[in-house]
């Protein structure tokens, strides 16, 4: 069964969440979920792009979309981008598409499919688009566990509860491209397909049950979300939280750490979401 390639998921060519050398080595968690399968169409997505809260609107010091946790905000759904031309204008985009040398701005709202396909670089600069910017470690732990810092769960404790948020599902690289990790290149790992197979990535705030105390959905699974840590001794930079597939093996729910790849890398599992320091 698919959930059950997870643990070999480490192709030569870096994955979906390689298991980090740094992170924690939890058993994954899967929920014995079904093997889903896949769509026989490819599905643009670009109609659930712009969606958002009035941009200008503030409350509590912050823009609509976000939440306020003590002097920052932070968005309350992981970010889609929309492009922007060279005259300003947002035009919708599909969220299953690489980002490459498109000019683009991140946008949070609830009911959206997320932006995967990305990596730290092109976050870092669609939040900035936005005039955010991506968020500390310290940040999203506080925004994914609220204020228990003994907590390993948007929803409170430290008992994983399979199904609360999306994750726990298995790698999906494997039901398109054989069992092998490989053969996997990293071209693969960017297909476009591998986020709209059935039952795997989730629109945003899905989960009602994966919202944290200060009312931020989907920090754990879904997708992976980029930090701002800059680059480590080896070049490598930081995503948390887990995706779809695991949200276990490199640290539990809001602890979960990968640092096993570059600023610029990204495949179907990495996304982001933004925060910004809070008004008066």
């Amino acid at each position: 069964m698919l959930a059950t390639m997870l643990g070999a998921a480490c192709g030569p060519v870096g994955s979906e969440g390689d298991l980090d050398p740094d992170g924690g080595g939890d058993d994954a968690g899967s929920d014995g979920s079904t093997e889903p399968s896949p769509k026989a169409s490819v599905d643009s997505g670009a109609g659930d792009a712009g969606r958002d809260a009035p941009g200008d609107a503030r409350i509590d010091g912050c823009p609509a979309e976000m939440a306020r946790i003590t002097d920052f905000c932070v968005d309350r759904y992981e970010a889609h981008v929309v492009t922007v031309t060279d005259g300003g204008a947002e035009v919708p985009r599909s969220p299953y598409a690489l980002i490459a040398d498109a000019s683009v701005r991140a946008k949070s709202a609830p009911d959206v499919v997320p932006q995967a396909y990305i990596s730290q670089v092109e976050a870092s600069a669609a939040c900035a688009a936005a005039g955010k910017r991506l968020c500390s470690a310290e940040e999203f732990a506080l925004a994914c566990r609220g204020a228990d810092a003994g907590a390993y769960y948007p929803y409170g404790g430290t008992t994983y509860v399979p199904g609360r948020c999306n994750e726990g599902k298995g790698s999906y690289v494997g039901l398109l491209f054989g069992p092998n990790p490989a053969n996997w290149t990293y071209a693969n790992f960017n297909d476009p397909r591998l986020n709209q197979i059935d039952g795997g990535l989730a629109k945003t705030g899905s989960y009602a049950g994966c919202k944290s105390p200060y009312g931020v959905y989907d920090c754990v699974g879904n997708l992976h979300e980029w930090g701002s840590d800059p680059p480590d001794g080896r070049g490598r930079a930081r995503f948390r939280g887990g995706f779809y597939g695991d949200a276990e093996r490199n640290g539990r729910g809001c602890l979960y750490v990968t640092s096993a790849h570059e600023p610029t890398y990204h495949d179907y599992s990495t996304g982001f979401r933004c925060c910004m320091e809070a008004g008066r």
